[in-house]
C-alpha cells in the first residue's frame, strides 16, 4: 500500500544489436521509457500502426460477415490492417459526401430541376433561395427586392430573390443550395452510392480474416511499441542509448539482462527536481482503489498512495448512501451473476472484488440501520437487536456524518504532512488536522454540554490555527511569511464547508430509506383498497418502485461516494498530480 520506489537507468549498447535488445526489454516488461529524441520524431515512428483495434472494429461491424478463415497461410496482418484502415477512411469520406449531396438535392426539390444561369446571363445578379413561412410573406413584399414565388406548400412559400449581393432585409435566413443543378447532383449521388457499394464489398471480403486478425492484435501492438521505443532512443554510431524508470525491486532482473547482452548500465536514484511516473504497490484485493484514484488523477511520485484509504472510504460512503440490506443482496446477486464475465480481465477481477466489498459493506450498514427493502425487522428478533442506528434521528446521523467527514479530512492532512522531510514544513497540514479535529470535538462538547470536550477541542483548534499561521510561509522573509500565514486562514471556511459536505451521506441515506418506505406504503394502500386485483398492482408498485430506488441509490453511492474522495479528500491530502507508470511490455503470449 505504497508508491513503488523507482530508479533511473541508462542502457548503452551496440547499434547492430538494438532490435534484439528492445525485444528482450519488452519481454522483461519493467521499463517506463524516457524519450531521448524530439517528441515529433518519436510520434512519427515507422512500424505497424497503433490503430489495429480500430481496424478490427471496422471489419467486425460489417454485416453479414464472410465465413472465417482458419488457415493462416495467406494471412498478412499488416496488409489487412492497412487495407481496413484505408477502406474505413474512404467509407467515412463517401458517407459524408453522400449526406452532403442528399441535403443539396432535398434543398433544391421545392424549386424544381433547372440549370443555374451564370452571373453574366443575369446581368451581374445572383439567385438567392428562401423558404419563407406564409405569415412572413408580407415582410418580403416590403423589402423592395426582385423576387418570385416558385412553389408553396402548407408551411412555406419558396422564394427566389434576384440580387447582386445577399439581401439583408429578408425575414428568414437563406437556404444553401450550391450552384450545381439538381439532375447533376442526382448523378453524383448515384456515383457515390456505387462507390460505397464497392467499399462495402471490399470490406465484406476482408471480414473473412476477423478471427485471425483478432489473434494477431497483440503482436501488431507489440511491434508498434518496439518501433516507438526505437524512435525514442539516442543514436551515435555505432552505439545507441535509452533511458527509463525501473522499479527498484526489478533491478536485479535488468542487471542480469544487461550482463547477458553486454550492455552498459548506469543506475541513479531520482532527483527531487525530477517527476518519475507513479507505480502503485497494492495487494490484489485492494487494486480497485487504484482505479478509483486514477479516475480523477494520478498522484505525484513524491506523494503517498491514497488508493487503500479511498477503497475503504468509498465502500463506507456507498454503504451509508444505499443504507439497505435488501438492496445489498440485489447488488451481491448481480456480482454473482456476472462473476465469470468480470473474471475475464484483470480490470474485471479488480472490480469484482470492489463490488463484492460494496455489497458486504452495504449489507452490514443496512443491518445496523434496520432497513430491509424499506421494512424494519420484527421486534425482539436477532436483527432487531442489531438495529442500533435510527436513520430518522437527525441529530445522531448528522453528528455521525460530520465525525466521519472530519476524520477523513484530518487523516488527509496528516498523510500530507508526512511527505515533507522537515518538521516546520509538516506543521501547516498537521495544524489543519488539529483544527478540524478540535473544531469537531468542540462542537460535540456544545451538543453534549461537556465542558471538557468544549474547552479541549477549542484549545486544539487554536493550537492548530497557530501552527498554520506560523509556518504556512516557512522559508520566506518575515513580512511575506506573516502575510502568507494570515492569508492561509482563509482556508477555515473551506475546511468548514468540506466537513459539512459529508452531510450528504446522511441526507442521501435518509432519502433512499424514505423512498423505499414510501413505495411499501403505496403498495399496502393499493392492496387494501382493491381486494384481489390490488395484489397485482401492489406487486407492480413494489417491483418498479424498488427497482427505481435501487438504481438511484446505487448511482448516488457511486457519484457522491467518489466525489467525497476526489474532491474533499484529495483537496487536503493529494495536492500534486503526476503521470502513471506505463511499462514497455509485451502483450502477445506464445
Amino acid at each position: 500500500m505504497s508508491i513503488e520506489t523507482l530508479d533511473k537507468v541508462t542502457l548503452v549498447g551496440h547499434g547492430s544489436n538494438k532490435n534484439d535488445v528492445l525485444a528482450g526489454l519488452q519481454e522483461l516488461g519493467c521499463l517506463h521509457l524516457i524519450p531521448l529524441t524530439p517528441e515529433g520524431k518519436a510520434t512519427d515512428a515507422s512500424g505497424p500502426s497503433r490503430d489495429a483495434r480500430e481496424a478490427l472494429r471496422f471489419l467486425a461491424s460489417a454485416s453479414p460477415r464472410r465465413r472465417q478463415a482458419t488457415n493462416a497461410k495467406n494471412f498478412n496482418a499488416d496488409a489487412i490492417e492497412k487495407q481496413a484502415l484505408e477502406l474505413q477512411r474512404r467509407h467515412f469520406e463517401l458517407l459524408n459526401r453522400r449526406d452532403f449531396i442528399s441535403t443539396r438535392i432535398d434543398n433544391l426539390a421545392p424549386w424544381g430541376d433547372f440549370d443555374f444561369p451564370t452571373v453574366e446571363q443575369l446581368g451581374g445578379n445572383r439567385l438567392w433561395f428562401y423558404p419563407v413561412p406564409h405569415h412572413l410573406m408580407k415582410d418580403v413584399a416590403t423589402t423592395g427586392l426582385r423576387w418570385q414565388v416558385t412553389h408553396s406548400d402548407q408551411r412555406y412559400c419558396y422564394v427566389i430573390v434576384v440580387s447582386p449581393e445577399e439581401p439583408a432585409d429578408m425575414p428568414v435566413a437563406r437556404l444553401h443550395t450550391g450552384g450545381v443543378p439538381r439532375h447533376n447532383l442526382i448523378e453524383d449521388l448515384e456515383e457515390v452510392e456505387s462507390a460505397l457499394e464497392d467499399v462495402e464489398a471490399e470490406r465484406l471480403g476482408l471480414t473473412r480474416w476477423c478471427t485471425l486478425f483478432a489473434r494477431a492484435l497483440d503482436g501488431l501492438e507489440d511491434r508498434a511499441a518496439r518501433a516507438q521505443a526505437s524512435a525514442q532512443t539516442a543514436e551515435a554510431d555505432p552505439v545507441f542509448a535509452l533511458q527509463a524508470w525501473v522499479p527498484r525491486n526489478r533491478m536485479d532482473e535488468l542487471q542480469a539482462y544487461a550482463r547477458a547482452q553486454t550492455l552498459a548500465l548506469q543506475v541513479a536514484p531520482p532527483d527531487p527536481a525530477e517527476q518519475p511516473p507513479t507505480l502503485f504497490n497494492n495487494p490484489p484485493p485492494l487494486r480497485a482503489g487504484e482505479d478509483l484514484v486514477e479516475f480523477y488523477m494520478t498522484p505525484s511520485y513524491w506523494l503517498w498512495d491514497p488508493s487503500s484509504v479511498v477503497f475503504a472510504s468509498f465502500a463506507l460512503f456507498f454503504a451509508m448512501i444505499v443504507a439497505d440490506a435488501g438492496y445489498a443482496l440485489l447488488l451481491a446477486g448481480l456480482v454473482l451473476a456476472y462473476r465469470k464475465r468480470l473474471g475475464a480481465s484483470e480490470t474485471g477481477r479488480r472490480w469484482r472484488v470492489m463490488l463484492a466489498t460494496l455489497a458486504a459493506a452495504t449489507a452490514a450498514y443496512g443491518v445496523l440501520a434496520g432497513s430491509y427493502f424499506g421494512m424494519s425487522p420484527p421486534p425482539d428478533s436477532l436483527l432487531d437487536h442489531l438495529h442500533i442506528l435510527d436513520l430518522g434521528n437527525f441529530s445522531v446521523m448528522m453528528a455521525l456524518s460530520v465525525v466521519i467527514g472530519a476524520t477523513h479530512i484530518a487523516y488527509a492532512n496528516i498523510m500530507d504532512a508526512l511527505r515533507y522531510p522537515r518538521w516546520p514544513q509538516r506543521l501547516p497540514p498537521l495544524g489543519w488536522a488539529c483544527a478540524v479535529a478540535g473544531g469537531t470535538v468542540a462542537w460535540g462538547g456544545m451538543q453534549l454540554t461537556n465542558n471538557t470536550m468544549l474547552y479541549g477541542g477549542a484549545g486544539l483548534l487554536c493550537l492548530g490555527l497557530l501552527a498554520v499561521v506560523g509556518f504556512a510561509g516557512y522559508g520566506e522573509k518575515p513580512l511575506k511569511r506573516t502575510l502568507k500565514g494570515v492569508t492561509a486562514l482563509t482556508g477555515v471556511s473551506g475546511a468548514f464547508g468540506d466537513v459539512l459536505s459529508y452531510l450528504r451521506l446522511f441526507a442521501l441515506g435518509l432519502a433512499s430509506a424514505s423512498l423505499a418506505m414510501a413505495f411499501n406504503d403505496m403498495a399496502s394502500d393499493v392492496r387494501q383498497a382493491m381486494p384481489g386485483l390490488g395484489f397485482l398492482f401492489a406487486l407492480l408498485i413494489l417491483v418498479l418502485g424498488h427497482s427505481l430506488n435501487f438504481l438511484l441509490s446505487v448511482s448516488s453511492g457511486f457519484i457522491h461516494g467518489l466525489r467525497l474522495n476526489v474532491i474533499e479528500f484529495f483537496k487536503w491530502g493529494v495536492k500534486d498530480e503526476g503521470n502513471p507508470y506505463r511499462p514497455f511490455d509485451k502483450k502477445e503470449s506464445i
